[in-house]
């Protein structure tokens, strides 16, 4: 299945790139200009991105403290194979969205956008955190096909432990911005594994509440209680509440 989806993914990048093949292009990369645009609240990594040929051509070294994984395991398809099943179709909406902006704008405003968005990714380790993409194309041609992006991924877990990813197009050099655009639903999101009231129960299973406290803050029964707790294990094939607690934070289920 990610398989098939990164194959959609290539072909939304090869769209935003318009086919354009012609790699003789002069690049020069103003990357300490452009840096500047870039408001870091976390741990964060660089990278550079081909639209055309979908792959990374720069990762900067400082992503393994934020995933684990070293500049060359770093490939597009280890990102998207390691992005949250919830989150998948969020990020390919996102992406199509992104392709249809770009696609609408003007050649010579085509470098005066950011595009943000978040989304959750599974680290070397195993564990889930949160992480605010912000790309802003860096080389585009004559047509305006964007053919190299200029990214930055930042740990964002702190700010934002849980909630939907949100898109925004912020516009540099004085263009408007478009903040939490909704973007057309051509990918369905996978039903989540926990239903909102097992997730609040898990979250304050995690806080360290027991089941009367929780019974308490939630107005209902004990006994409703550790019926979702009993459910919560089961869905997640969990061995009691130590092992529950470390995939909940691990895996992200809240």
């Amino acid at each position: 299945m990610e398989i098939i989806y990164f194959d959609k993914a290539k072909e939304i990048w090869h769209r935003i790139a318009k086919s354009s093949d012609n790699q003789s292009l002069y690049f020069e990369l103003e990357v300490h200009k452009r840096l500047l645009d870039f408001f870091h609240v976390g741990p964060h990594y660089y990278y550079i991105f081909n639209c055309f040929t979908a792959e990374m051509e720069f990762v900067d070294p400082k992503v393994i403290a934020v995933l684990g994984y070293t500049e060359q395991e770093l490939t597009t398809q280890k990102i998207f194979e390691s992005i949250h099943p919830e989150d998948v179709s969020y990020f390919l909406n996102f992406e199509n969205e992104v392709t249809s902006f770009f696609s609408q704008l003007p050649v010579n405003k085509v470098l005066k956008y950011k595009v943000s968005y978040d989304y959750r990714v599974k680290k070397a380790n195993g564990q889930y955190i949160r992480l605010l993409q912000q790309v802003t194309t860096i080389q585009s041609d004559e047509d305006g096909a964007v053919i190299r992006t200029l990214g930055v991924h930042t740990d964002i877990s702190h700010l934002k432990p849980e909630g939907k990813p949100l898109l925004s197009f912020i516009g540099l050099d004085g263009e408007p911005s478009y903040l939490n655009v909704k973007p057309s639903t051509l990918f369905i999101a996978q039903k989540p594994l926990l239903s909102k009231r097992e997730k609040e129960i898990l979250k304050m299973i995690v806080e360290g509440k027991s089941s009367d406290m929780i019974a308490a803050d939630l107005f209902i029964s004990r006994h409703t209680v550790n019926t979702h707790r009993r459910n919560i294990l089961v869905k997640t094939k969990s061995n009691g509440t130590a092992d529950l607690v470390k995939k909940a934070i691990f895996e992200g289920f809240i």
